[in-house]
């Protein structure tokens, strides 16, 4: 039986965000914030909690922005990338330190710091979820047809 366009989008987002971002964010965890493994794996088992949940709805708020700006160029899908990610991550972002009894400077160099992770990884990981798309037979929102991750 073959799986509909819709239950494919979930999977293939739902999947990209969770590898991307488990080994992204793990490797932050362990070699940037200083965390023990064990510790990485509490965080990174939360993690995966949030993003099953939050996955769909980012890929289908990147290929609206992507729709609405229709970036021409590689430098224009980055600019796309980034921002989408920045925009849709960081408001979760704080409320998931609100949530943990973060107080409001906590939250502000949390969500700075976390700002910056996502205008790094905003491009990476769309050219990233484009490629899992494609391998479900999805067309990538962020990519023209025939473009070479620009």
């Amino acid at each position: 039986m073959a799986l509909s366009s819709q239950t494919r989008s979930f999977v293939a987002d739902t999947l990209a965000l969770v590898i991307f971002f488990t080994i992204a964010s793990g490797l932050n965890e362990r070699f940037v914030a200083g965390m023990a493994w064990s510790e990485v794996a509490v965080t990174r088992s939360f993690g995966a909690v949030l993003m099953v949940m939050t996955a769909r709805p980012y890929g289908m708020w990147r290929d609206w922005i992507f729709r609405t700006s229709d970036p021409q160029t590689t430098w224009t899908s980055l600019l796309t990338d980034c921002l989408s990610l920045l925009l849709f991550q960081v408001p979760i972002y704080c409320v998931i330190l609100m949530v943990g009894g973060a107080e409001s400077t906590a939250i502000l160099k949390g969500a700075a710091g976390f700002s910056i992770a996502m205008l790094v990884l905003g491009r990476p990981y769309g050219l990233f979820l484009d490629l899992v798309r494609r391998s479900f037979g999805l067309s990538g929102g962020g990519q023209k047809p025939m473009s070479l991750g620009g």
